[in-house]
C-alpha cells in the first residue's frame, strides 16, 4: 500500500489517498483526482524523487526528462511545473514529511477493525484539518479559511466554490442556514 498526499504551500490546503501500491500508474491517477478535488488552478508540483514520480534518475545518476513518464505526461496534459527535490534532501518537502508524520502517529495510536478503517480514518483526519484545525503560519485560522480569503483576493486562481464543511451544530439546505443545534430539540421558530 502506499500513501500519496499533497499539499498546497499557500493555504496548507491537505488532500490524502491510499493506494494499493506506489506506481507511476496509482500517482498519476492520485495527480488526476487532485486535480479534480482542489479547488484552485495547481500550476506546480514539487516531488520527491521516487520511480513513481519521475524517470530522471538512474543508478548512475541524475537525466534530462524523458517526457514518456505517467505523472509527467499529466503535468504536461494540464500545464503543471513538476519540480523534484534535490535528491537526499527530503526537507525540501518538509510541509508533507511533517504531515507524514502526523498520519504515522494516527495510524500508531489507533485501533483498526480491519484493513478499510485506516482509509476511512485518515479521510476523516483529512477533512478535520482542512477546515477545523488553525494553522499558525496561517494566522491561526483552518486552511479551508485560507482558500476563501484567498479567492476573495484572486479568484482567477480557482476552479470551484470553497465551502465550509457543515458543522455539528449547523444544518444547510442548499445555500440557506436553516438552524441549529436547536433545530433537531424541537420546534424551529425560524425555519
Amino acid at each position: 500500500m502506499g500513501l500519496f498526499v499533497a499539499i498546497d504551500r499557500a493555504s496548507r490546503w491537505v488532500y490524502l489517498e491510499i493506494l494499493c501500491d506506489k506506481s507511476a500508474k496509482s500517482a498519476s491517477a492520485f495527480l488526476k483526482r487532485l486535480i479534480k478535488k482542489a479547488p484552485f488552478k495547481i500550476s506546480k508540483i514539487l516531488t520527491d524523487n521516487g520511480k513513481e514520480f519521475t524517470d530522471r534518475f538512474t543508478a548512475h545518476g541524475e537525466k534530462g526528462p524523458s517526457g514518456n513518464h505517467l505523472f509527467d505526461k499529466v503535468c504536461e496534459k494540464h500545464n503543471i511545473e513538476h519540480r523534484l527535490i534535490r535528491p537526499g534532501r527530503p526537507q525540501t518537502n518538509g510541509m508533507v514529511e511533517r504531515f507524514n508524520g502526523r498520519i504515522k502517529d494516527i495510524l500508531a495510536t489507533t485501533h483498526f477493525r480491519d484493513s478499510e478503517d485506516p482509509g476511512t480514518t485518515l479521510k476523516r483526519y483529512m477533512q478535520i484539518y482542512n477546515h477545523y484545525i488553525p494553522q499558525r503560519a496561517l494566522g491561526h485560522i483552518a486552511p479551508v479559511e485560507c482558500l476563501k480569503k484567498w479567492r476573495k483576493k484572486k479568484p482567477e486562481l480557482f476552479v470551484k466554490m470553497v465551502y465550509n464543511l457543515a458543522g455539528r451544530d449547523t444544518f444547510f439546505r442548499g445555500s440557506q442556514k436553516i438552524g441549529s443545534r436547536n433545530f433537531f430539540r424541537g420546534v424551529n421558530k425560524h425555519a
